[in-house]
């Protein structure tokens, strides 16, 4: 059994974490079960957040009466001290704590630091020495914020897009934080489901020992492929070597992460599945891509207002309008017949 400790905090924990965005998508009864289920197989770190709707609640009952069993890490988007407290306050709630093991700043514009005017960070200070939270983290998508939190020191775990397609830039990175003792979370460790091979995934992330990887998990047969994996941890080989070698040729260049930073868009228009569709329903086929409610997505695109809010909000700097454009002439051939993807 691997086990990755998260830099000066001290905690130590299975290789596998438990991302809880996409049990929002599900029942409670049904998100309770999951994460007990992974909880008794012996997954201990379960990442929410205050965005992911009803995603702290169901933690929270999943967990009433065993908290100290688990560690939990939330985060807030808050822009002032005020709403700071008031997101801590009401993660408490959902949570049923009295503490939060790692409460991070959910991907800021910039790093909040002492003095910078907003409060935020002298707030998070304050929490900690009351006992609410036990320690201080932040996330990312902007390499250069990811950078500038590394570097100031002030943080304890940085959160940050990390899988193998990841390039030199993102490796830098997780160098970086190892000889800061800072802990490391990756997220999109199956880079927002264009990664088909979890076991691929998982060979990927374990060969860097201080890199917690959380995994999205909304189904049980997800959830049992990460924890078959428990006790059979895949190592890399050559095989998976080739696999990682191959999707990297065909990702390689532009291609939309589904972060979702690009939300809401005026017209509607669901950009983060929509502008990477045609490597979704190629990677990851379903019959849901293709149903009625599925045509009625991307035909919104045609309702673009081309107002750029979208492409000034990604952090990865992508012209998403042109990925819609040519996502949804892509999909317009595949539902006419004239590619074959399947």
């Amino acid at each position: 059994m691997h086990t990755v400790t998260l830099g000066k905090t001290g905690i130590t924990v299975n290789k596998n974490g438990f991302g809880a965005l996409p049990i929002q998508r599900i029942s409670t009864e049904d998100a309770v079960r999951l994460a007990r289920k992974a909880y008794d197989a012996g997954i201990t770190f379960f990442d929410t957040a205050r965005w992911y709707t009803d995603s702290e609640v169901k933690l929270g009952e999943a967990f009433d009466g065993m908290r100290d069993k688990v560690f939990i890490a939330t985060k807030t988007g808050a822009a002032t001290a005020e709403e700071f407290w008031k997101d801590l306050e009401t993660s408490l709630h959902n949570l049923r704590t009295d503490y939060i093991d790692i409460y991070q700043f959910h991907n800021p514009a910039c790093c909040p630091k002492p003095g910078d005017g907003s409060g935020l960070y002298e707030a998070m200070q304050e929490a900690k020495a009351q006992g609410k939270i036990r320690h201080a983290g932040i996330t990312n998508h902007r390499l250069a914020v990811a950078h500038e939190a590394v570097d100031s020191g002030l943080y304890e775990t940085l959160q940050f897009p990390f899988c193998y397609l990841s390039g030199e830039q993102e490796l830098s990175l997780v160098r970086k934080c190892k000889e800061a003792d800072m802990g490391f979370i990756a997220m999109k460790a199956l880079s927002g489901g264009l990664i088909t091979n979890s076991a691929a995934a998982y060979a990927f992330e374990a060969q860097y020992d201080h890199v917690l990887p959380i995994w999205g998990v909304q189904r049980e047969q997800e959830l049992d492929e990460f924890i078959s994996y428990i006790a059979d941890p895949p190592a890399m080989t050559e095989e998976i070597r080739q696999l990682i070698s191959h999707d990297r040729e065909e990702l390689s260049g532009e291609f939309c992460r589904g972060c979702g930073y690009c939300m809401p868009c005026p017209a509607g228009i669901e950009i983060h599945t929509c502008a990477r569709m045609s490597l979704l329903i190629r990677r990851s086929p379903s019959s849901a891509q293709l149903t009625e409610q599925a045509r009625d997505m991307m035909k919104k695109i045609e309702d673009c207002l081309h107002c750029g809010k979208c492409r000034s909000k990604c952090p990865y700097e992508l012209d998403t309008p042109a990925l819609l454009e040519k996502n949804y002439e892509d999909y317009k051939k595949i539902l006419a017949g004239e590619v074959c993807v399947g």
